[in-house]
């Protein structure tokens, strides 16, 4: 277990933090039965369970964060499938994640930063020894093992020599030159969380798994995994002939970044072959235990803003391909074989819940299990599952009052029993606040809206309590009923929280999602607005202190509600866009963008970019607005907010810009910032309330 250490007095780390909790009403400062910001260091979260192949053991990573070094770290921890044996097999303030089981059972792989760069280790289970595999100059990423458990395949950059323009002078010796200057020749050259990219791709390979060289599979100009490609973690066939992946290999890959299609690359002599050739996405592959079926994701591509993600099966050789989801009208994910090949398991978001389902050849569909997630947002991330050779299965489960533990259940018995407990000891002694859902009608159009309703501990409905209407990004994604720790602390200070699935939103169907296409931000001023109205009603929120905030899409809607109304007394918006035309020509996602949110280039386009743009309502806000962006945001570049702060102060309307040092798209990558953000904002809020 990654050890919880704590602050010790006088510390340098805390200066910023100690400001910031300076502004805590001294009320809340004593209110040690709530949560705190300093609890974003207690809190623990389970993920990537992998279920051993005879159904006894699941290995998970137990993710956490260190107060002392400021960093997120991740341990193995191993549970039976009776609950009875729960223990560590990684300790320390590493890196450990991506276990899998050899296909015996009698070996763990897994990826560790723990001797300085990140390789692949097996760990032994009988006896517990532990061999490093490889030692690459890169970090390896998406393992899996040969079904005679001989080799492990992953994938890895392949640096190239950067591109240079003719022939220059070098320093003579003992000179001290500057850097040389950068050449950039491609469209996606910085993405975000991986920062500016170096020249080169990623490629398959595979290595002894007792150690030895990496051989690589896969070539040319393509990139077969790493960020921002969109390419899938490669699978084996059940002859270990050949390996599986969804990749990109148009030479304009960069241009139609949705367009992959699964090929099959020989072990033998690297040769590929394409199994599907379509227009759109085909993702994922998975294939049967008897090889005769690959099951894949995707969608016949239209460039709308958003569309329904389909379950497929084809033959082996890529023939007969068949929808199986298409009465479902909820996107599918991750697809799993059942043991003994006449079903797929598979991921959806139904009305901001995920689930696990299950499709059998003949189109047969029923749900397993649902509230399968974990993390530290709202959001539809961390849910993720593996099944055993006997069915049984295990996932990773999360509720309002549940970051994220194991549960498990059977094909036979579907019913979850949960495992883990890994907050009991701070949820002990801590008051969350209640979470209630909520369904009204958007005054609009009178379509029904989602949402949900966090009370504050020790909440007294005769009271009147600030409201704070938080929106979320995407704006193809979905809220739902997922432990949310911002919010919760947020709560803890005495708010009310409100967040919805405005139309836009996914698990409620194609047309519901596509009603912001090429209309974002827009009608989803009313579903928002109509959803504060709805809390109102209740009698227990005070009219006169409305605030709003939302990060990425949710920043856009957040400037977007301000500029049309001032019923909100403070705002924060955290990483907006705020002009569509600069977006598009310095976000990390151009060509996605032109294609999919809009009808094309800026400058063939203008007045479409600009009365989206929030610089078409900035002349409306009177509402004292705070900025919040990561610096290192390559998603929402650090510009976006930059303009808009401007365009505020030259309006003379009362705005801050806080700008996060080393932060990609999210503030989350560093704890302290975490906290930094939740605490700027309520901060904000507070100063601008009203009192008395």
């Amino acid at each position: 277990m990654i050890e919880r250490r704590r602050w010790p007095r006088g510390f340098v780390g805390v200066v910023l933090l100690a400001v910031l909790v300076s502004g805590l009403p001294a009320i809340a400062r004593d209110q040690e039965d709530r949560l705190t910001p300093m609890d974003l260091f207690e809190l623990e979260y389970a993920s990537d369970p992998q279920i051993s192949p005879d159904g006894r053991y699941i290995v998970y990573v137990r993710r956490a964060s260190d107060v002392m070094t400021d960093q997120r770290y991740s341990n193995l921890w191993i549970i039976s499938f009776d609950g009875k044996e729960h223990r560590p097999l990684t300790t320390g303030i590493y890196r450990d994640s991506s276990p899998r089981w050899s296909p015996d059972g009698t070996r763990i792989a897994y990826l560790s930063d723990r001797e300085g760069s990140p390789q692949i280790y097996v760990r032994w289970m009988d006896t517990g020894q532990t061999a490093r595999v490889t030692n690459v100059p890169f970090p390896p990423e998406g393992i899996a093992w040969s079904p005679d458990g001989r080799f492990i395949s992953f994938a890895m950059f392949v640096p190239e020599p950067p591109r240079q323009i003719g022939g220059f002078p070098s320093p003579p010796p003992g000179a001290k030159w500057a850097d040389s200057a950068v050449v950039i020749d491609r469209l996606v050259y910085r993405f975000n969380g991986a920062g500016y990219l170096k020249p080169g791709y990623t490629h398959l390979f595979i290595v002894p798994a007792e150690g030895g060289t990496p051989r690589q599979i896969s070539s040319g100009k393509f990139h077969h995994g790493g960020v921002g490609f969109r390419a899938s973690e490669a699978v084996w066939t059940p002859d270990g002939k050949a390996l599986l992946i969804s990749v990109n290999r148009r030479p304009d890959f960069d241009l139609e970044p949705l367009d992959t299609e699964i090929y099959e690359f020989s072990i033998a002599d690297g040769s590929v072959r394409a199994l599907t050739n379509r227009r759109g996405p085909d993702n994922a592959p998975a294939i049967s235990p008897d090889g005769r079926y690959i099951a894949y994701v995707g969608f016949d591509d239209a460039y709308q803003g958003y569309q329904v993600t389909r379950l497929y099966v084809m033959n082996r050789d890529g023939s007969g391909s068949r929808v199986l989801s298409a009465a479902l009208d909820r996107d599918v994910a991750r697809p799993r074989w059942t043991p003994d090949g006449r079903g797929i398991l598979f991921l959806y978001d139904d009305q901001g819940t995920t689930k696990l389902g299950l499709y059998t050849l003949e189109g047969a569909f029923r749900t397993l299990a649902a509230h399968i997630g974990s993390g530290d947002l709202a959001y539809s991330m961390g849910g993720a599952f593996s099944v055993a050779n006997n069915g049984a299965f295990a996932v990773t489960y999360t509720r309002p009052d549940v970051p994220g533990d194991i549960a498990v259940g059977t094909l036979a018995n579907p019913e979850l029993r949960v495992l883990t407990a890994l907050n009991a000891d701070l949820f002990a002694r801590k008051k969350l606040g209640r979470v209630e859902e909520i369904w009204y009608t958007s005054s609009l159009d009178g379509r029904k809206i989602q949402g949900w309703i966090i009370t504050p501990p020790d909440f007294d409905p005769s009271k009147k309590y600030p409201l704070i209407l938080e929106i979320h990004g995407g704006p193809f994604a979905n809220y739902g009923d997922r432990f949310d720790v911002e919010k919760q602390m947020w709560a803890a200070r005495g708010y009310v929280v409100l967040y919805v699935n405005p139309r836009g939103s996914t698990s409620y169907g194609e047309e519901f999602g596509n009603l912001i296409h090429h209309a974002y931000p827009g009608d989803d001023f009313y579903d928002l607005m109509s959803g504060v109205d709805a809390v109102l009603a209740r009698g227990y929120v005070d009219p006169e202190n409305l605030f709003v905030t939302g990060g990425s899409g949710g920043g856009v809607l957040t400037c977007w509600v301000i500029g049309r109304t001032n019923r909100f007394r403070a705002a924060a918006a955290a990483y907006p866009v705020i002009n569509w035309y600069s977006f598009v020509l310095t976000a990390d996602i151009a060509a996605f963008a032109i294609k999919y949110w809009f009808p094309g280039f800026p400058w063939d386009h203008v007045e479409h970019y600009e009365k989206r743009s929030l610089l078409s309502v900035v002349k409306n806000v009177r509402t004292p607005t705070l900025i919040i962006t990561g610096e290192e945001d390559y998603r929402t570049p650090m510009s976006e907010s930059e303009q808009y702060f401007t365009a505020l102060k030259l309006l003379g309307v009362e705005a801050v810009l806080v700008r996060v040092p080393g932060e990609p798209h999210g503030i989350m990558r560093r704890p302290s910032h975490h906290m930094a953000k939740i605490l700027y904002i309520v901060n904000w809020f507070d100063e601008h309330r009203k009192r008395g």
